[in-house]
C-alpha cells in the first residue's frame, strides 16, 4: 500500500491562533500529529504549511514541510497545491490528517487509504463509526452518514440520519435497528480529483449543511466508507480541548 499524508497547518485560527506551534510536552502540535502520521504505512508524510514559521518549526524536528499560499479557502484547495507542488500524479493516494490531530491512531490512516485504494470506482475515502447515544444522534455537531450496500456514502447531514419512524416518539430521534454512524473527518484523495475539486462549482446542499464533502456527491462523485470500531480520538479545537490533550500525553509518558 502506497500512499502520502499531508497535513495542512495554518497560523490563523480564531479560538486558538498560532495553534499549529502550541506546545504539547515539549513538541509544536503539528510535529506531534506528523509525528503520528509517519507511524502508518505512508510512503511519505509532508506539512502542508500556509506560514514560514510553520515550516522552520517542523525542519527543525526533522519534518517534511512545504509552503503554500495564504490565501486558500479551505484545506482542500491548500492540499491540492501541495499535490502540484509535490509533483503527485492523478492516480496516487493522499490521506488528509489536519493538523490538529496530534492523537490520531495510525491504524485509522492506513484503514482510509486501503478502503479508497480498493475501491477504484470511487474518488474519495472516510471513515464512521457506531453512534449508540441518541443525544449524538440529534446533535447538530455531529455529523452523520449514511451509505449503500458497498459502504459508499449516500448522504452526510448533521441532522439525525437514517430517522426510525416508528421508533422516534414526539420527534425525539431514537437509535433503531439500522445504527446510524458518526463521521470522522479524516479523508483520502486520488490526487486527480483533488486538484479537480477547487474547480467544481459549491453545491447548494454544501452550503445549507456547511458540509464540504457534500460537493463531491453533488457533482456525481463517490465516496468510500471505513467503518471503524472506535471513535476518533480527540482533536484541538479550543484551549480547553489543548489542556486536555497535554494531560493525556503527559500521562502517557
Amino acid at each position: 500500500m502506497r500512499f502520502t499524508v499531508l497535513i495542512p497547518a495554518r497560523m490563523a485560527s480564531t479560538r486558538l491562533p498560532g495553534k499549529p506551534l502550541a506546545d504539547i510536552a515539549g513538541l509544536p502540535m503539528v510535529v506531534r500529529v506528523a509525528r503520528q502520521a509517519a507511524r502508518s504505512s505512508a510512503g511519505q508524510t509532508v506539512v502542508a504549511a500556509d506560514d514560514a514559521e510553520i515550516v522552520a518549526a517542523c525542519e527543525a524536528h526533522q519534518v517534511r514541510a512545504i509552503l503554500t499560499r495564504r490565501d486558500h479557502a479551505n484545506g482542500s484547495d491548500r492540499l491540492a497545491e501541495a499535490c502540484a507542488l509535490l509533483g503527485l500524479q492523478g492516480d496516487a493516494v493522499v490521506v488528509n490528517v489536519q493538523g490538529d490531530e496530534p492523537l490520531i491512531d495510525p491504524a485509522l490512516i492506513d484503514a482510509v487509504a486501503g478502503t479508497l485504494l480498493s475501491q477504484p470506482d470511487c474518488v474519495v475515502g472516510t471513515a464512521a463509526h457506531t453512534i449508540d447515544d441518541p443525544h449524538d444522534l440529534a446533535n447538530p455537531n455531529v455529523v452523520k452518514v449514511v451509505c449503500d450496500a458497498a459502504g459508499r456514502a449516500l448522504y452526510f447531514s448533521r441532522a439525525p440520519i437514517p430517522w426510525w419512524r416508528d421508533g422516534s416518539a414526539a420527534g425525539a430521534p431514537a437509535i433503531g435497528d439500522i445504527a446510524p454512524l458518526r463521521h470522522i473527518g479524516i479523508y483520502a484523495y486520488r490526487a486527480g480529483f483533488l486538484r479537480r475539486f477547487p474547480t467544481l462549482a459549491v453545491s447548494p446542499l454544501e452550503q445549507v449543511e456547511s458540509l464540504e464533502q457534500l460537493r463531491v456527491l453533488w457533482h456525481g462523485e463517490r465516496i468510500a466508507v471505513h467503518l471503524s470500531t472506535t471513535a476518533a480520538a480527540i482533536g484541538v479545537d479550543t484551549p480547553e480541548d489543548l489542556e486536555r490533550v497535554r494531560r493525556i500525553v503527559a500521562g502517557s509518558r
